[in-house]
């Protein structure tokens, strides 16, 4: 989330406050101080307040105010200095002039009668300002409420897969109800913030994500096109966006949201395309799998699972056809080079490899079509 960039100040901080203090000379050299009290449009100490003093011949020191508001610069030597407050981008720093001889110098700055002193619409611009600031930090305790909600969203999706039989109903049940409680989070934060927000894009990207973990497609696709709506030029609200169309059957609604993200961040192209290759593939839709899978393997042509998943969806779209009482599979063209080509990139892999499970598919396609040519040529590496 950004940061709540204070402007109540613009109406001002073009106006510097000259103040003079003059201390009687005297003989030391270096000791003087200035120090003094910064507070608030509200007249409340203003903390952790960047402070900078500069001398007439540039040198310069920095400090910050404490929790009072409370500031102080030492071992000056005598002259005339500018003391900056620096208020919050993107106003500029207000400044005070002081003359330092020895002993100490007062610059406090009251940013309330500083206000007060620039009209009634001044005053205004503040209290809508402070409105403002109070509803960002409604809203940003919604948000945070809602992301850690989500993130326990996401482990209880992954504890799904992993229950046993009799306790997978309550698993499931249990991501529903953090997904109910994720999204009252996010939708209370839209509440908080007004339409104008900056950040609304991002709250309709999180509210998508928990609908999708929930499995709530519709949901989700609507969500994710309203972030889109907001901010237009993220590729992975398309991303996100096509996994969830592709899942649902909407291959030609997934397959443009993936081409949107490929031409928003081409040297993720392949990303794109093999998350539309695998959300197919894991839908069952093998056929549909091969063409966007094909295109991963030409941009990212070093990567195993991309290759295993294009010869895996090539032998789900495998025909048959009957020559008398014989029943023949018809081997789709690449096929066989798939697997192989997995085999090459990952040759030493686990039994769950890419190249593991691609050398069984080559001993498959040696069962039903025998006489193919499955050999893999593998370079041994250098030690």
């Amino acid at each position: 989330m950004r940061k709540y960039a204070s402007s109540w100040l613009l109406s001002f901080c073009t106006v510097a406050l000259l103040v003079s203090v003059l201390i009687p000379r005297a003989a030391a050299q270096g000791d003087g101080v200035v120090r003094g009290q910064i507070l608030d449009v509200t007249g409340k100490p203003w903390a952790d307040m960047g402070m900078q003093i500069v001398s007439d011949q540039g040198v310069k020191q920095d400090t910050k105010t404490d929790k009072s508001g409370n500031y102080s610069f030492r071992n000056l030597k005598p002259g005339v200095y500018s003391v900056f407050v620096i208020l919050p981008a993107p106003n500029k720093p207000f400044e005070s002039k002081v003359q330092v001889q020895s002993g100490e110098a007062k610059v406090d700055v009251n940013f309330k009668d500083v206000i007060a002193k620039q009209g009634s619409a001044a005053t205004e611009q503040i209290k809508k300002q402070e409105e403002e600031k109070a509803k960002f930090e409604g809203m940003k305790q919604h948000f945070t409420a809602g992301a850690a909600l989500l993130e326990q969203e996401r482990k209880a999706k992954e504890e799904v897969g992993k229950a046993p039989a009799d306790q997978r109903d309550a698993a499931k049940a249990k991501v529903t109800d953090l997904s109910n409680q994720a999204v009252a989070e996010f939708t209370a934060a839209q509440k908080a913030a007004s339409e104008k927000d900056a950040n609304q894009h991002i709250l309709w990207a999180k509210l998508a994500e928990a609908y999708d973990l929930a499995g709530r497609n519709d949901d989700a696709i609507n969500a994710y096109q309203q972030a889109i709506a907001a901010k237009p030029d993220v590729p992975g609200y398309y991303n996100n966006l096509g996994n969830v169309q592709a899942r649902s059957g909407k291959v030609d609604d997934a397959r443009a949201s993936y081409t949107k993200s490929a031409e928003l961040d081409p040297p993720n192209a392949a990303t794109a395309w093999r998350n539309f290759g695998i959300s197919l593939y894991n839908a069952g839709r093998l056929k549909e799998a091969v063409e966007p899978l094909k295109k991963a393997s030409e941009l990212d042509p070093k990567n195993p699972q991309v290759w295993y998943l294009l010869g895996a969806a090539l032998v789900g779209s495998m025909e048959t056809k009957k020559t008398g009482d014989k029943l023949e599979f018809i081997i789709l063209p690449g096929t066989v080079e798939a697997y192989q080509k997995a085999v090459e990139l990952d040759p030493n892999g686990g039994p769950n490899s890419y190249g593991a499970q691609a050398k069984l598919g080559l001993e498959a396609l040696q069962q039903i079509q025998p006489g193919i040519d499955t050999k893999v040529n593998v370079r041994k590496k250098k030690n």
